[in-house]
């Protein structure tokens, strides 16, 4: 059997130095809101005072840009060389969607890939922060082994749904956090029901009850956001529904995810 992936390329080797607490946001399976959970987590913690980067390392579906209402600006480098990341909802941002057209469609293998994770932890200029969202491509792919081989992450949540099929993908995804010997946080339940407009009761979406604890993928549950229609239109508005709708319930849900992560997360060393 071949060895583990540190022991195949060469392990923690080119790791940028302890300074935020990254956290890498993952799903077994694209279509549970992943990206929609790490944009709104992400302005959850600026809300809530922290100093947040939002790494777009989703690098073959980048929708960053369009949720935060940045996806025409580009990345410059400055004086120095380094890349200066975008500003928007409190947040310093990359994503490769800033650097191609909207549009085409992004192909990478495994070298290149690896060099702009590199080029996104090291060459970019994010400033003192106290936290950076990363927004993995849903999956077991080379992008989760390529950011934890270049810079130490605090851990990483998991994004599911109340559905079979996407809880046995996120155990895969799981199973993949725990080979790498990167810590699970804990597992979010995304559209966890939604909300009767009439009498604000729970409504199930899918067939499967939700969760009452995450014990399955060996992590505390965090949180259950419940379905909002608006959200697909904030993301399409690139208002996030944290920025547009804070009062909403899903973003209660929300708030008290990214409460729970700064008060049991040490101090920046940024």
């Amino acid at each position: 059997m071949p060895g583990r992936p540190e022991e195949l390329t060469g392990g923690a080797a080119g790791r940028a130095p302890a300074g935020p607490r990254v956290i890498a946001v993952a799903s077994g399976k694209g279509g549970v809101g992943k990206s929609t959970v790490a944009v709104n987590l992400a302005v959850a913690l600026a809300a809530e005072g922290a100093r947040c980067g939002l790494l777009d390392a989703d690098l073959y579906g980048p929708s960053v840009p369009l949720m935060l209402g940045v996806s025409d600006a580009r990345l410059r480098a400055g004086a120095d060389g380094r890349i200066r990341p975008l500003s928007a909802h409190g947040l310093r941002i990359v994503s490769v969607g800033f650097m191609v057209p909207e549009g085409d469609a992004l192909i990478w293998r495994g070298a290149a890939l690896h060099k702009l994770i590199h080029d996104f932890v090291h060459d970019v200029d994010w400033g003192a922060l106290d936290f950076i969202v990363a927004d993995l491509p849903p999956g077991t792919g080379d992008v989760p082994l390529s950011l934890h081989q270049t810079i130490a992450l605090h851990g990483a949540l998991l994004v599911t749904t109340p559905q079979a099929v996407a809880r046995a993908d996120a155990a895969r995804a799981a199973s993949m956090l725990r080979e790498l010997d990167i810590p699970l946080l804990g597992v979010i339940e995304n559209m966890s029901g939604a909300l009767c407009p009439h009498c604000g009761g729970a409504v199930p979406l899918f067939p499967d009850p939700g969760l009452e604890d995450a014990a399955q993928f060996g992590a505390p549950l965090l949180g259950r956001i419940p379905f909002d229609a608006r959200i697909a239109a904030c993301g399409d508005a690139g208002a996030p529904l944290m920025a547009r709708y804070a009062d909403s319930p899903a973003a209660e849900a929300l708030r008290g995810i990214a409460r729970g992560l700064i008060r049991h997360s040490p101090a920046s060393a940024a």
